[in-house]
């Protein structure tokens, strides 16, 4: 199975829609949001949310939707990086809540072979997350520092470091 991609196997206008999709836990949510010391009461406490919020009930922290959407992306985009570079934007669009469904899709927006080395370039992505109905949740844009199959091949292939059983 194919982890990420080399250089040349991006191209622009292609969309990869990550899979399996991942329901979201008030588990999940709550210990992202006290991993990460986020303790806003509306991502915590149900009585808060339904008392004094628009959404009367908890939101799930933003964060860990656009974490989980990056993490989907990882066995078709950046599996082979050499570096994320940098993350454009990030917008929520929507809210998500505990039981919602999160997908995600990514669309190759441009490519750009390194000017300082030949073994590598750039690849420009747009991720986008949505529900279990479609509606759009997160929506970020970043580049990644891929490889030239060269430089695959210069490093071990499709497995580098993996070790060779023996008895």
């Amino acid at each position: 199975m194919q982890f990420g991609r080399y250089y040349e196997e991006f191209e622009v206008g292609a969309v990869y829609k990550h899979w399996p999709g991942k329901t979201v836990t008030e588990y999940d949510d709550h210990l992202f949001c006290l991993i990460t010391m986020n303790h806003h009461p509306l991502h915590l406490d149900a009585n808060y949310a339904e008392e004094t919020t628009d959404f009367g009930k908890n939101v799930v922290v933003g964060n860990y939707v656009y974490s989980l959407l990056l993490g989907m992306s990882v066995p078709d985009v950046s599996g082979k990086a050499i570096a994320n570079l940098e993350v454009e934007s990030l917008k929520h669009v929507k809210p998500t809540f505990h039981g919602d469904t999160i997908y995600g899709e990514t669309e190759v927006l441009d490519k750009t072979p390194s000017k300082s080395k030949d073994d590598r370039g750039v690849v420009y992505v747009e991720t986008r997350g949505y529900k279990q109905d479609g509606t759009i949740v997160c929506v970020f844009r970043r580049k990644v520092m891929v490889p030239k199959r060269s430089y695959g091949d210069a490093r071990g292939g499709e497995q580098p470091g993996r070790p060779v059983p023996h008895e």
